[in-house]
């Protein structure tokens, strides 16, 4: 099934697919156990910095094999892509899903650079994601800038576009404060288009909300700071009470608490 197919499945079943960022082997291995436990699909994300840690073609051959090896059903995607020519190398590289992030351009801007990708996507059958509106991302100031009904409407139009993330009250990174989604914003657009929506920063959003927003439109949910966060953390306690230097060992248990994160966050978007 393809990744358009799946998310269409998803939305007319008020699910959500959650779609996480990897960084390495163990966080990668932790999605995947996770995933394979709870029987879901998994989209496999790859910002810009991942790309230039690991590789490009490292990083696909390494997600490839692991959805392989654990019998996921998944795909690829670039997260927050922020030029042309790195959706190009995505695609070139087989990801089945791309974003392109010009959400801080104007917004003809947007349309312009979004309607370029979708064109070059298509001759891949490969999903197209967009921003539109203002979804802060780290160090910046998490208010205002929700998107509008009738933006969305025009530049879902104007670009022939898969998926949309918008700007509901979510942020990238920690929140200062307990978020609260605006969810009728979130009715109203998903009553103008039926466009897949997309819900960027759900690290360290109620679960609640998160519920409610899969329940009103949102078909992607997106996690990556309370990945990393958690393994970090988890490995720093482990390295706190061992002089075990063997990575082989300490690791694993880092990985763990990623797949417990996990179990919970893929429990929570499928409705369970």
């Amino acid at each position: 099934m393809t990744i358009q197919e799946k998310l269409k499945q998803y939305q007319q079943e008020k699910k959500a697919i959650l779609a996480t960022n990897f960084y390495n082997l163990e966080t990668l291995q932790g999605i995947l156990i996770a995933a394979s436990k709870m029987q879901v699909p998994a989209i496999l994300q790859l910002t810009k910095s991942s790309i230039d840690y690991m590789g490009l073609k490292e990083a696909v051959v390494m997600a490839r094999q692991g959805l392989a090896d654990y019998q996921v059903e998944g795909w690829l995607h670039l997260d927050h892509g922020g030029s042309v020519d790195l959706v190009q190398a995505c695609l070139d590289e087989g990801f089945e899903s791309v974003m392109i992030d010009a959400s801080e351009k104007s917004f003809d801007e947007n349309i312009r650079i979004t309607s370029e990708v979708v064109k070059r996507a298509k001759a891949y059958n490969a999903n197209v994601e967009a921003e539109l509106g203002f979804i802060a991302k780290l160090g910046q100031e998490q208010s205002g800038g929700y998107t509008t009904v009738d933006e969305a409407s025009r530049f879902v139009a104007e670009t022939g576009i898969d998926a949309l993330a918008i700007a509901i009250g979510s942020a990238h990174g920690f929140y200062k404060s307990v978020p609260k989604l605006n969810i009728e914003r979130l009715k109203e657009i998903h009553a103008a288009i039926d466009t897949i929506l997309v819900l960027h920063g759900s690290s360290g959003i109620p679960h609640s909300q998160v519920k409610e927003a899969i329940r009103n439109g949102i078909t992607k949910v997106n996690l990556a700071t309370e990945i990393k966060d958690t393994f970090m953390r988890a490995l720093k306690q482990i390295l706190q009470t061992t002089d075990e230097i063997d990575l082989r060992k300490v690791f694993p248990k880092a990985t763990n608490a990623v797949v417990d994160l996990l179990s919970d966050k893929y429990a929570m978007v499928e409705n369970r």
